[in-house]
């Protein structure tokens, strides 16, 4: 990312050892190690969701051409990204089914 040489750092340290003297040196180095971890944190975790949500779109438009297709003379790839589809969907409908069979369950005995 940045061509920097070992000539460069030590110019770098001995400017910053003479603007900000051998007291506020340390502390200044401090900052901006945890300004570029920070950084590098935030970098990452969008990293992760941009590679999450395209992964998404890739099973989504998967089980559009499946949808196409009608289901039949699938690839095993695409019939694969199917059935992980439909895994993915089972689980995030699962917590809703189960809160809703529990409310229905309360109001039924509540009617009894």
């Amino acid at each position: 990312m940045f061509d920097i040489g070992f000539w460069e750092l030590i110019l770098i340290s001995v400017v910053g050892l003479v603007v900000l003297g051998p007291e506020r040196l340390p502390v200044a180095i401090r900052s901006v190690s945890r300004w570029v971890g920070a950084a590098r944190n935030m970098a990452n975790s969008v990293k992760d969701e941009l590679s999450q949500e395209l992964k998404i779109q890739e099973l989504q438009e998967n089980l559009k051409k499946a949808e196409q297709m009608g289901m039949k003379d699938l690839s095993p790839e695409l019939r694969d990204s199917v059935e992980e589809l439909k895994q993915a969907a089972a689980d995030v409908q699962r917590p809703y089914a189960e809160k809703d069979e529990h409310t229905s369950a309360t109001t039924s005995q509540k009617q009894d």
